[in-house]
């Protein structure tokens, strides 16, 4: 359950709805099976990777709650923060939909912190259960965009990103202080 709270894929429905705008299309599986490569690889090898690189779990956290405050920003306010080429549907299976969105900075740090706590084998399970729901919600952006119609995707988009501003706030104000007590 903590792992469905923190990956919230109903909640990205907006950010998914997005990719869906400017690519074309969603491709469930592959964001499926990058997400959860991501989140296995940073189960096993979290801490591992980020000392390669001289980061710590905190500061990764707050990188991650920036990113989610800029993509908050964007559904709010409706204006474009980041600036990209054209992007293939390919592309944004992994960028931005399987990282950040779905294995982003609060499901990795929180993956890396359940491992100090439960058998790795509960939290491979955990994720396990979590992927049908998040290839399904992948899967049904059609349906969902058709059920809502225009204003309800509007409408949609700036309560889920008023929501994703207050996670980022909150994975923000959680880890900020660990960076200057260590």
């Amino acid at each position: 359950m903590v792992l469905f709270a923190v990956i919230d894929v109903v909640g990205s429905i907006p950010i998914i709805l997005d990719v869906k705008k400017k690519t074309g299309r969603v491709q469930a599986l592959t964001t499926s099976i990058v997400s959860l490569m991501l989140m296995i690889l940073f189960l096993f090898a979290g801490e591992s990777v980020l000392n390669l690189f001289g980061v710590d779990v905190y500061s990764f956290a707050v990188a991650g709650a920036f990113i989610l405050f800029f993509i908050a920003l964007e559904m709010i306010l409706g204006i474009r923060l980041f600036k990209q080429k054209e992007v293939s549907s390919s592309v944004a299976a992994v960028m931005p939909l399987a990282f950040p969105t779905i294995a982003g900075a609060g499901t990795i740090s929180t993956l890396i912190s359940l491992r100090a706590e439960y058998e790795a084998i509960n939290i491979v399970i955990a994720i396990l259960l979590n992927m049908p729901i998040i290839f399904l919600v992948l899967k049904l952006t059609n349906r969902i965009e058709r059920l809502l119609g225009p204003n309800g995707l509007a409408i949609l988009e700036k309560l889920f990103g008023i929501i994703l501003l207050a996670i980022a706030l909150k994975l923000f104000s959680k880890n900020i202080g660990f960076l200057f007590h260590h």
